[in-house]
């Protein structure tokens, strides 16, 4: 990967955050801009232009960027307040193809003050629905020239209008302006997934079918969608992460070496083997809805919306022949946790059975992130009997390490050009292409029981494993 600017040498920059009262930006783009503010790592040089419809002041929505830094951290008090706030500016009347609202002003007043050689990133932190009309204001108003331009997932709710958004996006920018965010990708433990494997000839000698009988990606989560059931209920577990994060992790471990780790390389990698997934068959996907989601505010009585995927991917490829990929995420289960497994196969030899799930390699992504493995040992005594051991490597702990989060490290990466760990406009249209069989003949939803692990048909998929959360650990 290219290496970083530092503050002095990177190029004075106005971010145009569209969406900028909204929930998203309060939650998860504005605490990392602020983080990077602490952390030195954004240009000497910058401003900060809220987009919304309102007419509010540049003092009042300072004061709301300071209440949202106050509610999800980091506090203002922690940082360099006094200076970052100064930087913040407001563009009312909204933006659309035909009112560009107040933005033209301020950032014809953004270049008077840091100087017309300045770059602007224009950030999307909008509802999918509003991607389009922006797109086209950006082109009508003359904003696109020289800009990056930032587009939070879901990147298209369909295949077809994948290609609609696509397609308008790329008639007015040049792929290399368009950074389209999964942050899943931007975590700490996926980053480390390209170092563990090429920098350690250890696990790059078993990254392969020979050795690996099953890899799974895991992601289950113990919260509902109370807060968020308007957005969830339009779109349900198999689209907000299975075509999405899941597809990306998958891809992560999958790829085959790139030339180098180069942006271009990696990408280039990355979308060969997403067009190497075989079409997910229904027979391979179960859905479900935990209990009770129905009776949430807003949730229709009769709707169908997943709140849990598991799917059994198969990746074709000479790598890969005949290893299934089994990939799971949903609401209310019976944990937390974002991991990465690769399930070793047991060596020919005199051992004829190991405990538990055998040797894994296996990468948590939550947090700061850890690689955890597996062995199989002697249990210590008097017998030859055999235990499972583990041990972790907390990436955190890493001497001199300073781990961002993901937010912060996509943001960062923007700022440099660095298109390493985005999405791009081929790899999105495989994955695409990999699910529309399930959109085509969507499985039915069975319904689980909240602090479960899901339907028992989930189970199924990851024989004869077995899932590693929730039947083999502790």
């Amino acid at each position: 990967m290219p290496e970083t600017g530092t503050p002095t040498d990177l190029t004075p920059t106005v971010f145009v955050l569209y969406g900028a009262t909204g929930d998203l930006a309060h939650r998860m783009v504005l605490p990392a801009f602020f983080q990077l503010a602490q952390r030195g790592l954004l240009p000497a040089d910058w401003q900060l232009v809220g987009s919304g419809r309102g007419d509010l002041s540049h003092e009042d929505f300072t004061a709301r960027v300071h209440d949202a830094l106050a509610e999800f951290g980091p506090h203002p008090d922690e940082g360099p307040w006094e200076d970052f706030s100064s930087r913040l500016r407001f563009a009312g009347g909204g933006f659309t193809p035909e009112d560009a609202g107040s933005l033209p002003e301020v950032l014809a007043q953004a270049r008077a003050d840091l100087g017309e050689d300045v770059q602007v990133v224009h950030y999307l932190a909008v509802p999918p629905t509003a991607f389009a009309g922006i797109t086209r204001g950006l082109a009508e108003h003359d904003l696109t020239t020289g800009a990056r331009v930032v587009f939070e997932k879901p990147y298209g709710t369909s295949p077809e209008s994948f290609r609609e958004l696509d397609e308008l996006v790329l008639s007015v920018l040049a792929e290399d302006q368009v950074f389209r965010i999964d942050h899943f990708l931007g975590k700490e433990g996926s980053q480390d997934l390209h170092v563990l494997r090429f920098a350690n000839g250890l696990f790059e000698q078993v990254w392969n079918a020979e050795h690996v009988r099953q890899v799974q990606i895991d992601v289950p989560e113990t919260l509902d969608v109370a807060q968020r059931a308007d957005f969830y209920d339009q779109t349900g577990a198999m689209l907000d992460m299975l075509v999405t994060h899941l597809f990306q992790l998958a891809a992560e471990v999958a790829m085959e070496p790139p030339l180098s780790l180069s942006p271009a390389d990696l990408q280039a990698a990355r979308e060969a083997v997403l067009a190497a997934f075989r079409p997910l068959s229904p027979e391979d996907v179960v859905l479900g809805q935990f209990d009770g989601y129905t009776d949430i505010d807003g949730i229709a009585a009769d709707s169908q919306t997943d709140t849990f995927v598991a799917a059994r991917l198969w990746v074709d490829t000479d790598r890969w022949h005949g290893v299934p990929f089994v990939l799971r995420t949903g609401k209310k289960l019976g944990g937390d946790a974002q991991r990465v497994s690769l399930l070793l196969r047991r060596p020919d030899g005199p051992v004829a059975s190991v405990p538990g799930a055998g040797n894994v390699v296996s990468l948590s992504l939550s947090g700061e992130g850890a690689i955890d493995l597996r062995l199989v040992t002697k249990k210590p005594g008097p017998d030859l009997a055999l235990a499972e051991a583990r041990t972790s490597l907390q990436l955190g702990d890493v001497p001199g390490g300073d781990p961002l989060p993901p937010y912060v490290s996509l943001i960062h990466d923007v700022i440099t050009g660095d298109r390493s760990l985005f999405t791009t406009s081929a790899g999105l249209g495989s994955a695409w292409a990999a699910v529309q069989p399930l959109l085509d003949a969507r499985p039915p939803v069975q319904p689980y029981a909240p602090g479960s692990w899901g339907p028992a048909a989930a189970d199924e998929l990851a024989a004869p494993c077995g899932w590693l959360l929730g039947q083999h650990e502790d």
